[in-house]
């Protein structure tokens, strides 16, 4: 090959190298602008968003403080065989990862919008109000408008990724977007009247732990994948508190977990399940398909829990169409009966 040739897969490889990189950076930039916030005295208020921009750091910060990208968490949970395909997986979505131009705006500053976006999101969240387009742009964004939708999308990706919330527009024609929380899910983490940080991030990633190990996991499983992401039983993470109660109290209050000693385990042993509450709001293709985008992959990538997320929705598209039979069936007795008492003489 002429050596002025460009070698296509040492370009996608790049490509993706670029884009981790970018994730990477984002995520520190992300963890540092959050540390600054939670450990004041006040949340994150829109006059502060400049010191939250400033709070950018060039390095990704090492140790437990970081709350890495959960990609690498998904990653631990599944085994070798997910890994067959993935990396024509990769080549077909290639095309999809933007690499951003260093002679437009350098890599640091557009990274330390969406970090500061991040924290001005989460900041709406908690005050339960909605954020528009000019919130966005007069408070954070300034400068960089022409970047709008990267950095939204960027700063969205990270919302979704770390904290389990989706960011929706709900009102195109004045450019409003809400927070949601993902998957169906109706919990985040978060007491009445409490100003912390929404905490349904971790949910979905116990759930997805659980699913992907067989519906039930140890409680050293479910640790060795929340570990990856810097979280520690008995150890208080600065943005998301002590997640050892979380885990093993309010979710299994809230039902969202079953938190039980394994059977005839001595010394004793517990395992987690999914919880009734679980069952209810989601669904395992649901999970799956979560564990699949941060993977940058695609649900059947992981064969037999696709096959099983399948089955699930089969069975409960059945339910849904055997709960209606029956309402349909009582309507007319109901009706008969109601005839019946007004043709009474």
């Amino acid at each position: 090959m002429p050596l002025h040739q460009k070698n296509p897969r040492c370009s996608h490889d790049q490509r993706l190298q670029t884009h981790r990189m970018n994730q990477d950076l984002e995520v520190a930039q992300i963890s540092r602008a959050l540390e600054v916030t939670c450990l004041s005295s006040h949340p994150l208020m829109p006059g502060n968003s400049k010191e939250a921009a400033g709070a950018g750091i060039p390095n990704i910060p090492e140790g437990p403080q970081s709350f890495c990208s959960s990609s690498i968490a998904i990653t631990a949970t599944s085994s070798s065989k997910s890994d067959e395909g993935s990396s024509s997986q990769e080549e077909a979505n290639s095309t999809s990862l933007a690499t951003p131009d260093p002679n437009s705006v350098p890599l640091g500053a557009l990274g330390e919008k969406v970090a500061s976006l991040v924290n001005f999101l989460l900041y709406k969240y908690q005050m339960k109000e909605p954020v528009t387009k000019e919130d966005m742009l007069k408070i954070v964004i300034k400068e960089y408008e022409d970047h709008f939708t990267e950095i939204l999308l960027r700063a969205s990706e990270h919302m979704e990724m770390i904290f389990g919330l989706d960011v929706k527009e709900v009102d195109p024609s004045n450019h409003c977007y809400g927070l949601l929380i993902k998957l169906g899910l109706t919990y985040d983490g978060m007491l009445h009247g409490e100003k912390g940080i929404p905490k349904t991030g971790i949910l979905i990633l116990t759930l997805g732990a659980i699913f992907m190990k067989g519906n039930r996991a140890t409680e050293g499983e479910v640790w060795e994948v929340l570990n990856v992401t810097g979280l520690y039983s008995g150890r208080k993470h600065f943005i998301f508190g002590e997640p050892k109660k979380l885990i093993t109290k309010d979710l299994v209050k809230e039902k969202y977990l079953e938190y039980r000693q394994v059977a005839h385990s001595d010394p004793a042993q517990f395992e987690f399940l999914w919880g009734p509450r679980a069952h209810a709001e989601t669904t395992k293709m649901k999970v799956l398909e979560f564990l699949a985008k941060v993977r940058g992959t695609h649900p059947s990538s992981f064969p037999s829990q696709y096959e099983e997320a399948l089955r699930d929705e089969e069975e409960r598209a059945r339910a849904r169409i055997s709960g209606r039979a029956v309402s349909t069936s009582m309507a007319p007795a109901s009706s008969r009966a109601k005839s019946s008492h007004f043709s009474r003489p």
